[in-house]
């Protein structure tokens, strides 16, 4: 099938801004261009991409479908270009980075100090999300890298993983439930407590879940945050349980704020790693910034 390019640049700017009118003014066309390009696009392919009610517009199931390969191209081109431009040239340019709230807080902090300070005039740009969503992100070409609670279940195909960090899950509590402070307790006690978790499209709460059920336990947390930080204040006010990653309570667990449980059974750690798409080619600065970590890290 033979579609000129120029259909699917429109259609990416309409579908991305689901505004004809938005979508013109990017393409520094008419909004009747954009228009007839989507009504030939949607002929030539003989298929309706977009609905169009009288407000809200959308795509269709068949929109959506293309949408997610034409986006994926496009970022694969823009990747391109710049890695062009950064040839031999770490002056100017970007990163782009996909990473939780609690991996960029507790662990990539002092990387992007130190990659800012080398190279002051790259940009870092940062889109916190859980990191199966970061995964997503990276398959789609809409981040270069993502650094994230790696998944021991998962199959990250057509990506590269390199484990750079051993992290181990804990449960920590406040004062409120000081008798459990010098006891060793067993997973099942703790379906008497009101327990704290991290929402269910985290790395961490899908180890948590698989923890439970490994072990027969049944356990309904009473409150599902989307933040750690969030976690740790409620377990200091007594609120519950939580279940966290020990690198993110070694300051509370120090000053005595909260104290960690000693469970019985065995609780696996985990591993954080670095993800690239082996689709598409480095830029690079993120070879630069990815050889800092590995270096840093000694893998």
């Amino acid at each position: 099938m033979d579609i000129n390019f120029e259909l699917y640049k429109v259609f990416y700017f309409a579908a991305k801004t689901l505004n004809f009118s938005k979508a013109a003014e990017m393409l520094y066309v008419s909004q009747s261009a954009v228009s007839q390009s989507i009504k030939l696009l949607e002929k030539k392919l003989d298929t309706k991409l977009f609905l169009r009610p009288t407000k809200n517009m959308r795509l269709t199931s068949e929109g959506e479908t293309l949408f997610r390969h034409i986006e994926q191209a496009f970022n694969f081109i823009k990747s391109g270009e710049r890695a062009l431009f950064e040839i031999g040239n770490l002056i100017q340019g970007k990163i782009h980075i996909g990473a939780s709230d609690t991996i960029c807080k507790y662990f990539l902090l002092p990387y992007f100090k130190k990659f800012h300070e080398d190279y002051p005039n790259i940009r870092i740009h940062i889109t916190n999300r859980p990191s199966p969503l970061c995964v997503d992100l990276l398959k789609r070409g809409s981040i270069d890298i993502a650094v994230v609670n790696l998944n021991s279940k998962y199959k990250y195909e057509n990506l590269d993983v390199v484990p750079v960090k051993t992290i181990q899950d804990i449960f920590i509590g406040g004062e409120k439930f000081r008798n459990l402070k010098d006891i060793t307790v067993n997973l099942k006690e703790l379906e008497k407590y009101p327990i704290l978790s991290l929402e269910k499209n985290s790395t961490t709460r899908s180890f948590f879940d698989e923890l439970i059920k490994k072990n027969g336990i049944r356990i309904s947390p009473e409150f599902e945050l989307d933040s750690i930080d969030l976690l740790i204040e409620m377990t200091k006010i007594g609120l519950g349980i939580s279940f966290v990653i020990e690198d993110a309570v070694k300051e509370e667990l120090r000053k005595g704020t909260i104290f960690k449980l000693r469970i019985k059974e065995d609780i696996p750690s985990r591993s954080i790693g670095i993800i690239t798409n082996n689709k598409l080619p480095l830029t690079p600065t993120v070879k630069v910034f990815i050889d800092m970590l590995r270096s840093d890290l000694g893998v």
